[in-house]
């Protein structure tokens, strides 16, 4: 990693899944890429062995909904006061060139002490379209405007015309390991992570916008999860991405084992003082206030990790759907919406808190060891260790059917 830590690290849709190598570019002043030593990835929590419940898609991924892509660049530079341990994650809805199509969409705040741009609109019209970027608190104008930029440059007749940007910007903050003050995230950070998304297996945590996060008091960051629904509609999918920058250890529960009043080494604070994003995207046929109550079950999902949603907590969360696509927007005909039956919601309920939970364990796992500003250390956590005492804890439930 010293190549690595002088530089900003590009990473795209790279997987992190059993033992697959991570491939990482570093970008010199110059742009130009070189390659650096590979990283063996550490396991998810299905190759771990943890008893995750429900059906996943073949990536386990976000990017298990198609047509949606994930990119971050990562920041890891210097050492000390200046230590800069930062980065952009983007996910794109749709495809670059259908990003004007319009995504119906529902937010909920359980906490509001955070920000993410553009939930004003949702509210109101039950849609947005462009990308979504999630970074640092001090970097979401920067992120902001570098969406509408991207807006504005690739679809140049239509905005300033019809139409506006009104981006979806989301932060948590990561002022501990980085030096957040620097204000180190520019435009073209953003725009790079918005090049680089692609479908398929998604970078997890010390990576983009999840690198200088913290989970549990354990290193986080980045995590996704997917789950296959079957409703009498249709089978559907539930993706999830996580930006997990919450909770203090001693909440902390793994397949309802509370691990965090048993692994106590290493702690970092005693008030809980982060956030958590949580992006939710599915495929099937859904209405903005069947997408709100969507996003409100993520809610659910990290309850089951054992956070209450503390005072200090920015846990925001949005949902949205590629189905019912209404064209690109400005839209002059009458738009019709397919929406499921309700009672097939308690199956898309079940799916979001099944993939929330399970995304946050996964930037758990996949996050490493980082010393950044002030020379603090956050320690990942031990995979071994957490796997033995949640199969000990679920030892009488070995044989059950987990669905």
């Amino acid at each position: 990693m010293t190549d690595i830590s002088r530089r900003a690290i590009m990473t795209g849709g790279l997987g992190l899944l059993g033992a697959t190598a991570l491939t990482t570019r570093a970008l010199s002043p110059t742009a130009a890429h070189a390659a650096s030593p590979p990283q063996v990835a550490r396991p998810r929590a299905r190759a771990l062995g943890l008893p995750m419940q429900g059906r996943t898609g073949p990536d386990n991924a976000i990017t298990d909904v198609a047509g949606v892509r994930v990119g971050h660049t990562t920041l890891v530079s210097g050492h000390g006061d200046h230590a800069v341990r930062t980065g952009v994650t983007a996910i794109l809805p749709r495809a670059p060139g259908a990003l004007l199509h319009p995504c119906w969409a529902g937010t909920f705040s359980m906490n509001g002490n955070g920000e993410m741009t553009g939930t004003h609109w949702i509210a109101e019209a039950g849609w947005f379209m462009g990308p979504i970027a999630i970074t640092n608190t001090c970097s979401i104008g920067t992120a902001h405007q570098a969406v509408a930029r991207w807006m504005v440059r690739n679809f140049p007749e239509q905005m300033g015309e019809d139409i506006w940007p009104l981006p979806v910007v989301a932060e948590t903050y990561d002022g501990w390991l980085n030096d957040i003050g620097g204000f180190h995230i520019t435009e073209r950070h953003v725009l790079d992570a918005i090049r680089n998304a692609r479908p398929g297996p998604v970078a997890e945590g010390n990576v983009g916008g999840g690198t200088g996060m913290i989970t549990y008091e354990f290193k986080g960051g980045i995590g996704t999860s997917s789950r296959r629904v079957d409703t009498s509609a249709g089978h559907y999918t539930v993706g999830v991405l996580v930006q997990a920058n919450n909770g203090i250890r001693p909440w902390l529960k793994v397949c309802g084992a509370p691990v965090g009043l048993v692994m106590k080494d290493n702690t970092v604070w005693t008030k809980e003082k982060g956030s958590i994003i949580i992006i939710v995207a599915t495929d099937a046929p859904l209405m903005p206030t069947q997408l709100r109550r969507m996003a409100k079950r993520a809610g659910i999902g990290m309850g089951r990790l054992g956070t209450p949603s503390g005072n200090d907590s920015g846990d925001l969360y949005l949902a949205f759907t590629t189905a019912n696509d209404p064209g690109a927007y400005p839209i002059k005909d009458r738009v019709h919406i397919d929406a499921l039956n309700d009672d097939d919601m308690d199956a898309m309920f079940m799916g979001v808190v099944q993939a929330v939970e399970e995304s946050a364990i996964n930037a758990l796992l996949a996050a490493r060891t980082m010393t950044g500003r002030h020379n603090r250390t956050v320690h990942a956590i031990d995979p071994e260790r957490l796997r033995d005492l949640v199969l000990k804890a679920n030892e009488p439930f070995a044989h059950a059917d987990l669905g």
